[in-house]
């Protein structure tokens, strides 16, 4: 398992970030997103991600806080190929509430919402590779069992780079936070417990 963020590579780095005893906090910039086509109609790609390089099947975890008010604010965990093909899954604000949200984008983004309990202690996110299949996991503080969201697809390929994101679409000034992010060999196969 690998876990030292300070080692990883910023693309669109935000105007503040901090690492300290392996939680960082990030500051977004103005009106930052990644979003292609659907609905909107428009391409964003400047939205802050911390990564590094992952080759083959893996399982990445991080623990993510954020001072959620506006509308689109999120914060999460991200894996991308290309700014044609990537995964963004965490929290994002919406209708007033903070919800797991994944959007996947092959060519177009998709957007998909789960309601979550509110936790001020964040959520734990996790992304599985086995191959073409992505599996999309957050953890249930009350009873500690990782929840499925999402199984989807994505393009087989070498490596990815993989980390921490966050946006903020209609503002600047989100302040979000990542814990104990981890990425190492990939869970089970086993979808059910």
């Amino acid at each position: 398992m690998m876990s030292d963020l300070a080692g990883m590579t910023w693309l669109n780095p935000p105007p503040h970030h901090a690492l300290s005893d392996g939680t960082l906090h990030v500051r977004t910039g103005k009106e930052t997103d990644f979003w292609r086509e659907t609905f909107y109609g428009f391409r964003r790609d400047n939205g802050h991600f911390l990564y590094r390089p992952v080759a083959g099947d893996f399982s990445a975890e991080v623990t993510v806080k954020g001072d959620y008010k506006v509308l689109y604010d999120q914060a999460g965990l991200m894996m991308r190929l290309s700014e044609t093909h990537w995964i963004k899954a965490g929290i994002e604000y919406t209708d007033g509430l903070a919800y797991f949200s994944v959007v996947v984008t092959n060519d177009r983004s998709d957007w998909s919402l789960v309601a979550v309990p509110a936790d001020r202690d964040g959520l734990r996110i996790r992304l599985t590779r086995h191959a073409e299949a992505i599996r999309i996991q957050y953890r249930d503080v009350a009873d500690g069992h990782w929840k499925p969201v999402r199984l989807a697809y994505f393009p087989t390929s070498q490596s990815v780079d993989v980390g921490v994101m966050c946006c903020s679409p209609q503002r600047e000034g989100f302040e979000a936070s990542f814990s104990d992010f981890v990425a190492g060999p990939p869970i089970s196969r086993e979808l059910h417990d």
